[in-house]
């Protein structure tokens, strides 16, 4: 079987590179992508190579990275810019092969098994590819080449920026086994801290760890870990095209003050759900399940959930069912920081209307008006913006903030 070559391309701080792009000046400046820090978005997003030398970390607080870096510049988010880009980034990418698997809005991994013959070896397509987007877009591209896709990944984080690293079947002992465990993906700190009791410092020491013991500290996660750390991962990297299923489609909001008023947390409920509603009426699904996440000004965070008497693709539906959740779990005048709304258990849209329709046909009429209504919303913001309609519940609120949305969390894993 003809071994596989895969490649890991990751954009060098991305987020920062694209304002420096559109500002040449930051090149010369310590400077970092934050979130507006009076609406409680303040935290580090990225940051260029200046300010990584000054010691700023991504996801630390503003006050923490000026404590470090007084003149450290602060740019605000703009999300449109770096969709844009990573668009023009991945259509390079796709000269060299179909098979493109975005991961996040500044990585993809390249199955470029079938393009050897035409444009030379890993590490060649590698180095073209940096030239390319480099030449082309003016962002530069760390990228690992590897036997498959964790260990290409890997490969890409070990050295930045721009640079190639190969990390070929007989040579990854060397390279990866030394490395702490907590290089490997899917591996964070509470599992690094689970193994690092156990005896397990290094990637390598995983690989060698009976994958039964790992597995009854970490459950299947575990297992996945070990395969990953042995080399054995044999996951295929999509054809572009190819949408991936989503599992979970959410939303999160930190607001401009703690709520503590039901009608103020209601009408925060009834911004995300809408946001939820409406990216499940775009992919044609329903949700059967709605999961909540309460966060409080200390970070104390639950996390409820609840199975729908019917499958929903609507607001005011994912609101209700929210807002039950909230009220059985939270106590009524805690101060809430975030709230994140999840629709979960999708199903697509046409096997829940045909399931509607043969148990009742009166829940039937009722969701096909909703439906419509849905459908005109919908209409009007293609049109016009997704602010050209709301809810009534959220004129005269002061609590959301200029930047609402912490993520899109859509999942497809």
């Amino acid at each position: 079987m003809l071994e596989r070559t895969i490649l890991h391309c990751d954009l060098n701080a991305f987020y920062a590179s694209v304002e420096a792009l559109k500002r040449p000046e930051l090149k010369k400046v310590p400077m970092a992508v934050c979130g507006n820090p009076k609406n409680r978005h303040g935290i580090i997003l990225a940051k260029n190579e200046l300010a990584k030398k000054c010691g700023i970390l991504t996801a630390e607080t503003v006050f923490s990275a000026r404590r470090k870096c007084p003149d450290l510049v602060l740019v605000p988010p703009n999300h449109d810019d770096y969709e844009k880009y990573s668009k023009l980034v991945n259509q390079i990418y796709l000269r060299y092969t179909d098979r493109v698997e975005p991961f996040g809005i500044d990585e993809s991994w390249l199955d470029v098994t079938g393009s050897l013959s035409l444009f030379g070896s890993g590490k060649d397509i590698a180095d073209s590819i940096r030239e390319d987007v480099k030449s082309e877009i003016g962002l530069t591209v760390s990228v690992g080449v590897s036997f498959n896709k964790v260990f290409a990944k890997l490969g890409s984080d070990l050295k930045k920026p721009d640079a190639t690293t190969v990390i070929s079947r007989d040579k990854y002992r060397d390279i990866v086994w030394p490395l702490p465990v907590k290089s490997l993906i899917y591996v964070g700190k509470a599992a690094s801290q689970t193994l690092a009791r156990m005896g397990i410092l290094t990637i390598g020491d995983l690989a060698a760890a009976d994958k039964r013991l790992v597995a009854m500290k970490l459950g299947k996660h575990g297992e996945m870990i070990c395969t990953y750390a042995r080399g054995e991962d044999d996951s295929e990297v999509r054809v572009f095209e190819d949408d991936p299923d989503l599992k979970t489609v959410g939303n999160g909001m930190t607001f401009s003050r703690d709520l503590v008023d039901i009608n103020d947390i209601k009408a925060g409920v009834t911004e995300l759900a809408d946001t939820v509603a409406m990216r499940l009426r775009k992919n044609g699904l329903m949700c059967t399940t709605v999961q909540v996440q309460i966060r409080d000004p200390h970070f104390k965070t639950i996390s409820r959930q609840r199975a729908l008497k019917n499958p929903t693709q609507y607001a005011r539906e994912i609101t209700e069912a929210a807002m039950q959740l909230i009220r059985n779990s939270w106590k009524v005048g805690a101060p809430i920081r975030s709230i994140a709304i999840t629709g979960a258990n999708l199903i697509p849209e046409d096997y829940a209307t045909e399931q509607l329709d043969l148990f009742d046909t009166s829940i039937y009429m009722r969701r096909e008006r909703t439906r419509k209504i849905a459908s005109a919303i919908d209409s009007i913001r293609d049109k016009y913006g997704k602010e050209s309609i709301s809810f009534g519940s959220k004129l005269g609120k002061d609590i959301f903030a200029s930047h609402e949305t912490d993520a899109e969390n859509d999942k497809t894993e």
